[in-house]
C-alpha cells in the first residue's frame, strides 16, 4: 500500500519510496525481532518466521553498511576527496 511517496511495510510502518530503511531503523528492528525470539511463549513456527524476517533484516544491514563504506570519502593533506579503497596505505 501507497501513502504519499511512501509505501507500507510489514507491521503498517513506513518505507522510503526506494524500498530503504536508515540503517538505524534497521537495526531497530533486527532488535524487534531477537526480542520476540527470546520470549517464552513462541510457537515453533512463529520461531521459523521471525528467524526468516530477522535474517533479511540482517541483509538488508549489510547492503546498506556496504553501500555506506563503498562512498566514504578520504580528505587529504591539501583538502581533495579521494575515494576510500579498502587494503590502501592511507596514511597522510
Amino acid at each position: 500500500m501507497r501513502q504519499g511517496g511512501l509505501r507500507m511495510g510489514k507491521e503498517n510502518k513506513a518505507v522510503p519510496e526506494g524500498g530503504q530503511l536508515p540503517l538505524e531503523e534497521l537495526f531497530q528492528n533486527l532488535e524487534e525481532v531477537i526480542g520476540k525470539l527470546e520470549g517464552e511463549d513462541v510457537s515453533l513456527e512463529e520461531s521459523f518466521r521471525l528467524y526468516q524476517e530477522g535474517m533479511e533484516l540482517l541483509k538488508r544491514c549489510n547492503t546498506v553498511i556496504d553501500t555506506v563504506e563503498k562512498n566514504v570519502l578520504i580528505l587529504d593533506e591539501n583538502g581533495e576527496t579521494h575515494p576510500f579503497q579498502d587494503g590502501e596505505d592511507n596514511e597522510l
